[in-house]
């Protein structure tokens, strides 16, 4: 079962069942992370290196708002089943804790590679912020987040008006978090206004630095955990990061432990189907968990009016019963638009055929549709390169993510082929959504060449037993162009009859100086030259002839011509 923090009420259990449920607790802790003997968490050993207040910030990112303390299941490698109490149906312990809305996992993903790209030397994990995200917001709510990231609406965490919280005055006239008195936490990653105003990032590329998204606050979030030169791959540097995000050691222990279960393994879920916690470190019942919604209140049902005593003259009349007030039915989430979309169809995609190390003509473009085929917009697409590869999107990506237009429709950015030829596969799926993709076969060919010339027009010529004065070079092209990279052979022929090669005459040595009569493997180079290597003549006069052969159908023919010296 899901261990959480508070399920220990006072008379609610023995000593000896306290004492089994905080066995459980320690067990599905991180490393690192101890209990003492009353079963409280400290960090032990994995305490920070010092550096956890610095920043200037005060409180963290967080202004150590409150953030649920929900513990991971203690799920082992093959989790043994258990029936649902409602449904009576067999499910394996831990399955749905482990799924992450796809929206927001693929959001801790991109941050996670932009840190690789700009800080590697972090060595941030996404899990670590998809941990910070569990404890801070549930995930975005349970992944409750439009195609772009951004949250249905605000995540706000209480105030920090210095009542069992931080006292943090306004500091941003509540232009991110609403309230021009106090601030609070704001977004999945539940920034603070004053920490946001320098530590926001763009990270789905909208131009604006929006905490209410995931995207966005993910990279921040990441930044942020990255500073002072941090190396995450250190327990104690890692720790300190943790701890400077918000000053806790239980928020530590809490977050290594759901960093440790996330690294076990996870899987994406539909965007809005995240589990949610329920428990948070917010002792003050007057004030709302961040980003839990505040539940209407049942109104109290009036008391029955007494029934007249028997007796009397006459038959009595029954008082009335007033009516019994009902709440309201609350109005039904309408589905969002990734919600509706039932499968991706082709949207006039063209032959996906380019040279190696050019760009593709056409463009993967594929359109979102209901059951009635209309077409969904604001819907994120992701478009995958698979197989053995190295085409790329344009930028040098291997993933893109694009939401549909008005019409449904979502455009691929334009392939660029790299060195491997052959055949690979662009795979389009929907972000949020267990539906079949599509996919569609890509075709690298071989650089070409259509001419072959020599460089220079000096008779080839050398004495027997000798070696030529002038080595070989020749200029590719293709339709006019310089033909860079493309593959050539030479050979010494028998004639221009018989292309086998020649046993006598002219020749080549290998890197043992052997000799030999084909060159494979040449390549001309970025400028389309290709400089063959120096020739040596045998005993034999006479005029011989090396054919050049290039990838794309480029021939030339050399004359080579052997003659004793003129006396």
């Amino acid at each position: 079962m899901a261990a959480h923090f508070g399920r220990l009420r006072k008379g609610a259990t023995t000593t000896a069942v306290a004492a089994v449920a905080v066995a459980a607790l320690s067990a599905s802790q991180a490393p690192g992370v101890t209990t003492d003997d009353l079963g409280r968490q400290s960090a032990g050993s994995a305490q920070p290196s010092g550096d956890a207040n610095t920043g200037g910030e005060g409180g963290g990112a967080t202004g150590d708002s409150p953030y649920y303390t929900d513990l991971p299941p203690l799920k082992s490698p093959n989790p043994s089943p258990s029936a649902s109490p409602t449904t009576g149906t067999t499910v394996s312990v831990g399955d749905g804790e482990a799924g992450i809305p796809a929206t927001v996992l693929d959001a801790y993903k991109k941050a996670e590679a932009e840190l690789r790209a700009s800080k590697p030397g972090c060595n941030l994990p996404w899990q670590l912020l998809a941990a910070i995200g569990k404890v801070e917001s549930g995930q975005a709510r349970g992944g409750r987040v439009d195609a772009s990231g951004t949250t249905y609406s605000p995540i706000l965490g209480p105030k920090l008006d210095g009542n069992g919280f931080a006292l943090i005055a306004d500091t941003d006239n509540g232009a991110y978090d609403g309230d021009p008195a106090y601030d609070r936490a704001v977004g999945p990653m539940q920034f603070i206004p004053s920490t946001w105003e320098w530590a926001g990032r763009d990270g789905n590329g909208d131009g604006k630095k929006d905490p209410n998204n995931v995207y966005d606050a993910a990279l921040a979030a990441g930044h942020y955990l990255c500073r002072f030169d941090r190396d995450l791959s250190v327990q104690s540097q890692m720790n300190a990061a943790i701890l400077n995000y918000n000053n806790s050691t239980e928020y530590l222990n809490t977050v290594l432990s759901w960093l440790e279960y996330y690294r076990k393994g996870t899987h994406e879920v539909p965007d809005g189907t995240g589990t949610l916690p329920s428990h948070s470190s917010n002792s003050d019942p007057a004030s709302p968990s961040p980003s839990t919604p505040a539940t209407p209140s049942t109104p109290s049902t009036p008391s029955t009016p007494s029934t007249p005593k028997p007796g009397g003259g006459g038959s009595t009349s029954p008082t009335p019963k007033p009516p019994t007030p009902t709440s309201p039915a609350p109005s039904p989430t309408p589905p969002t638009p990734t919600q509706t979309v039932d499968h991706l169809e082709d949207a006039n995609t063209g032959k996906l055929t380019a040279t190696a190390g050019s760009a593709f003509g056409a463009k993967v473009a594929v359109r979102a549709e209901s059951k009635a085929s209309k077409g969904v917009a604001k819907v994120r697409v992701r478009f995958t390169i698979i197989g053995d590869t190295d085409a790329t999107f344009t930028g040098g990506e291997s993933v893109a993510t694009v939401v549909t237009g008005s019409a449904g429709t979502a455009t691929a950015p334009a392939l660029v082929a790299g060195e491997k030829t052959g055949d690979f596969t662009v795979r389009a799926t929907v972000v949020g959504r267990v539906l079949g993709g599509l996919d569609y076969t890509a075709t690298v060919t071989p650089r070409q060449a259509d001419t072959l010339t020599r460089t220079g027009d000096t008779p080839l010529t050398c004495v027997p037993g000798g070696e030529f004065a002038d080595q070989v070079e020749l200029k590719a092209t293709y339709k006019g162009a310089v033909a860079g990279k493309v593959a050539a052979t030479a050979t010494l022929i028998k004639s221009a009859d018989d292309p086998t090669e020649n046993d006598k005459g002219p020749y080549f040595k290998d890197a043992d100086g052997k000799t030999i009569r084909t060159l494979t493997d040449l390549t001309t180079d970025a400028d389309g030259v290709l400089k063959l290597p120096k020739l040596y003549a045998d005993d034999a006069t006479g005029t011989f002839l090396l054919r050049v052969n290039t990838t794309g159908g480029a021939v030339l023919t050399v004359e080579l011509k052997v003659a004793a010296a003129a006396s």
